[in-house]
């Protein structure tokens, strides 16, 4: 079932692991934990554990989606329909 608790990772908090992973990783091990504690089967101090693995999960998910999206432009074309640049994605003015 769930096999992502941190003991004997060397990692005090699990932090350097999910730096490690790529997002599409994270992604399926914060669902994974979602699964678990929506399961309710899973014992109090286990829950806080996968609660707070799961939000250093979702923050990393997170980080990596606003940094994608800080890298995508759209082209700019002038008058005459030639690129003329780029600006961000989301800057529509």
């Amino acid at each position: 079932m769930l096999l992502l608790m941190d003991e004997g990772n060397g990692s005090a908090d699990g932090q350097s692991d999910i730096g490690n992973m790529s997002f599409e990783q994270a992604l399926a091990a914060l669902e994974e934990i979602v699964q678990s504690l929506e399961a309710g089967d899973v014992p109090l101090d286990q829950s806080i554990a996968l609660y707070e693995r799961g939000e250093k999960l979702r923050a990393a998910c997170q980080k990596r989606l606003d940094d994608a999206q800080a890298r995508i432009e759209r082209i700019v074309t002038d008058a005459s329909g030639n690129a003329s640049g780029t600006q961000p994605f989301d800057d529509q003015g």
